[in-house]
């Protein structure tokens, strides 16, 4: 059937039925008489769905034929710094030297910037020098060797009977107190250490240093200024590289860690790269419908700058398989008129309508027999 011809019957019934809905409504018909239009329009809504259907052209699905095109497509990407951080001090300090400029290379450990610190550095040199004293261990050892040395005294006189016994006693008692004065100033000593190691950790927090090796990416203050809570520094690393995408719902499953995927940066001249599969989200996103997934691109030389767009090629064999490529879906349409309910939509287009006769005597305002024609 052609669409002229489809849509020509489509008219036919549609103005049919709305004379049947007139002529019910405008005779005040009981409720018989009403249940026989409704079977009628029952009929000529089923007629009308099968017009609406056979003058409508068929759709091809989405996953065959075009859909699988766009599966190839290349994904639009964004390539990042690895690692990015806002270095800042722990202390609220004035800043005293700037060792690093936008743009220099830095390497793990190195200095940026240093804070007004002459007070933790007196405090730490006093310490060193408190923890190198050692004149009380000495004096302590001596004290303790004497009265060893006093106590062996007393126990050969002992022995012969020229003193007696209580200064024996007497004697181990000195070496005793003797031994812990050695461990108290041993201890002190410790201490003084400790104390040295506290004040150059107190002086080191005045000193901004970079965790790793990469490029200041930003510097935040200048000579004399006052830091506090804001960062000083912005180091990032950008050898590797990290590339992020964004994969439709419909790929999850088919990239694994280790995967390697052909990279095409958005830079006139830059070759393609081949960047490697880190990490697969586990968790899909609602309101896009994708997972995220990153990739390690590395960047010898820094060839490439962080920031770039570029496009993502999926291996071939990560595209799911499409069910039924040529598979044919009927498109639907909204061709039945709105006064007609989805329950009379629904009748059989088989039901075929009796002609009845009708008693409308009963029915007020009506003083004579009608009938329903059929359609």
């Amino acid at each position: 059937m052609s669409a002229r011809t489809a849509g020509g019957m489509t008219g036919r019934i549609t103005g049919r039925i709305t004379g049947r809905i007139a002529r019910c409504m405008a005779g005040r018909l009981g409720a018989l008489a009403l249940a026989a239009c409704a079977s009628t329009l029952g009929v000529g809504a089923s007629l009308l769905a099968s017009g609406a259907r056979a003058a409508t052209p068929p759709v091809r699905n989405a996953m065959g034929g075009a859909g699988a095109a766009q599966a190839g497509r290349a994904l639009g990407c964004l390539i990042e710094p690895d690692r990015v951080a806002d270095l800042g001090s722990p202390v609220v300090g004035v800043v005293d030297q700037l060792r690093v400029e936008r743009g220099d290379r830095v390497a793990a450990g190195q200095l940026l910037v240093a804070l007004h610190a002459e007070v933790e550095h007196a405090n730490a040199r006093v310490a060193a020098t408190r923890s190198q004293v050692d004149a009380d261990v000495l004096a302590a050892r001596a004290n303790v060797d004497l009265a060893r040395q006093k106590m062996e005294r007393a126990e050969a006189l002992v022995a012969q009977n020229f003193i007696a016994a209580q200064a024996v006693d007497q004697a181990r008692g000195e070496l005793e107190v003797a031994r812990q004065k050695l461990n108290q100033s041993i201890a002190q000593q410790a201490v003084a250490r400790q104390e040295q190691r506290v004040a150059e950790a107190q002086s080191a927090q005045r000193q901004v240093r970079s965790p790793f090796a990469g490029v200041v990416v930003e510097r935040f203050v200048n000579l004399g200024e006052r830091v506090e809570e804001k960062p000083v520094v912005r180091v990032a690393v950008v050898d590797p590289l990290k590339v992020e995408l964004m994969v439709p719902s419909a790929q999850y499953g088919t990239l694994r860690d280790g995967d390697r995927i052909t990279i095409h940066p958005e830079l006139p001249g830059a070759p393609d790269v081949v960047a490697t599969v880190r990490s697969v989200d586990t968790m899909l996103d609602a309101a896009s419908n994708t997972f995220r997934v990153r990739l390690a691109l590395p960047n010898p030389g820094q060839r490439l700058p962080a920031g770039l767009r570029c496009k993502a090629d999926l291996p071939a064999g990560s595209t799911p398989a499409a069910a039924g490529a040529g598979a044919i879906v009927p498109a639907i349409t909204s061709a039945i008129p709105p006064a007609i309910t989805p329950a009379t939509a629904a009748a059989p287009a088989t039901a075929r309508p009796t002609r009845l006769k009708l008693d409308l005597e009963s029915a007020p305002g009506t003083p004579r027999r009608g009938v329903v024609p059929t359609l």
